[in-house]
């Protein structure tokens, strides 16, 4: 029986490629690998020449995408990626057009959030569409209470200053976190982490969610294959447990008077067309004066140019904002919050720690295998 083909367009970095490929290897798929985002080239081809099969190309040219995932006709049965790479209506018909050997059924994302992907166009061409949300929850609350405390502490202009030779003693000592109000927008798996830590360092925690209730989706199961190591089912294919339960935050009823009322206001939303600039000139002059904005969601969520206004405003009550997420990112990324003393801004890494990064590898690669071979239960897939 052939073997299911998968391309890995954006594979897991560094020595988590192995397990990466180990892992798909020992559910039986056939691997081609892309080479242009893999630091050693050459080391992969000589650790995995004869298992894998090899292709170099840019992800984010939608030309070479599509000539790769089709090339001699052939085609993929599955495409994983894990930076975001655009899978567009034109893609979607061309990796699934009549005369393919493998048209494409699966798109797999090794992260949360698949907005990257134009999810009508997949269910019209019937591809399956899944990723690992929860994979980096932990990983993004660490990182976005990182952002707030390098902010209220005025971290970057110290270090500056002191690179500097300056010995920059502060003018106005700044409040402790136990005095701020947190407002987090999106209680999901990852605000509900930010707000676990928040309180225990004192803060008070309020969180707006446009549901009416929150719930743990329900984990997918083991489908590590029988080779999987020990350290992997561990790591990746369990969920990984809360030491120790942490009290909810506070709901509050509005998303204005949340902003009103807090200190710091966390995004942790999907960009979706309902979600797409929430966050305007109107929200941003609700808020608290010295209020700070963290964005580690996505781009699109907030809008940037009324945020870079908001910033350069000494008058506006946003005193500052740490932003991960951008409306335009990788070789497009422009922003008008360039240049600006009181925005923190960092390339989408929030999530990229190793265990976060090894979790969604190894949990995309069982559901993609689960997917292909017709066995959907428990397998999160996001349809339009």
């Amino acid at each position: 029986m052939e073997r299911s083909r998968v391309l890995l367009v954006d594979a897991a970095p560094g020595a988590l490629l192995g397990r990466e490929l180990e892992r798909l290897l020992g559910h039986g798929l056939a691997v081609t690998l892309n080479l242009r985002r893999v630091a050693d080239g050459a080391g992969a081809r000589a650790d995995w020449g004869g298992r894998v099969d090899f292709t170099d190309f840019d992800p984010f040219d939608e030309a070479a995408l599509l000539a790769e995932t089709v090339r001699d006709g052939l085609g993929h049965h599955a495409v994983k990626s894990r930076a975001g790479v655009p899978l567009r209506a034109a893609f979607l018909a061309g990796a699934t057009r009549p005369g393919l050997a493998h048209p494409l059924r699966v798109i797999g994302r090794a992260g949360a959030g698949t907005d990257h992907v134009e999810l009508a166009a997949a269910a019209r061409h019937g591809v399956t569409v899944t990723h690992t949300p929860g994979s980096n929850a932990d990983a993004v609350a660490e990182f976005a209470l990182a952002q707030l405390l390098a902010l209220t502490r005025g971290l970057r202009s110290y270090d500056e200053a002191a690179h500097r030779g300056e010995w920059r003693a502060a003018t106005a000592p700044p409040e402790e976190l136990s005095e701020l109000t947190l407002g987090i927008v999106g209680p999901g798996r990852i605000g509900r982490a930010l707000a676990g830590r928040a309180s225990a360092l004192g803060m008070e925690v309020q969180a707006f969610s446009r549901r009416p209730a929150v719930t743990s989706a329900p984990a997918a199961p083991d489908l590590a294959p029988a080779s999987a190591s020990a350290r992997d089912l561990a790591s990746a294919s369990t969920p990984q447990p809360t030491p120790t339960p942490t009290p909810a935050p506070r709901p509050n009823r509005s998303l204005p008077d949340l902003l009103a009322t807090s200190d710091v206001v966390s995004l942790h939303l999907p960009l979706t067309p309902e979600t797409r600039g929430l966050i305007g000139r109107a929200e941003l002059a609700l808020m608290r004066p010295g209020a700070i904005l963290l964005n580690t969601a996505r781009g699109g969520i907030v809008d940037e140019q009324a945020l870079a206004d908001a910033l350069r405003d000494p008058a506006h009550p946003l005193a500052a904002a740490a932003v991960d997420t951008f409306e335009h990112e990788h070789a497009a990324f422009a922003s008008p919050l360039f240049g600006l003393p009181n925005a923190l801004l960092t390339p989408h890494v929030a999530g990229m720690t190793r265990t976060a990064m090894a979790t969604a590898a190894l949990r995309c690669a069982d559901h993609i295998a689960a997917l292909l071979a017709g066995r959907p239960e428990g397998i999160p897939v996001v349809t339009a």
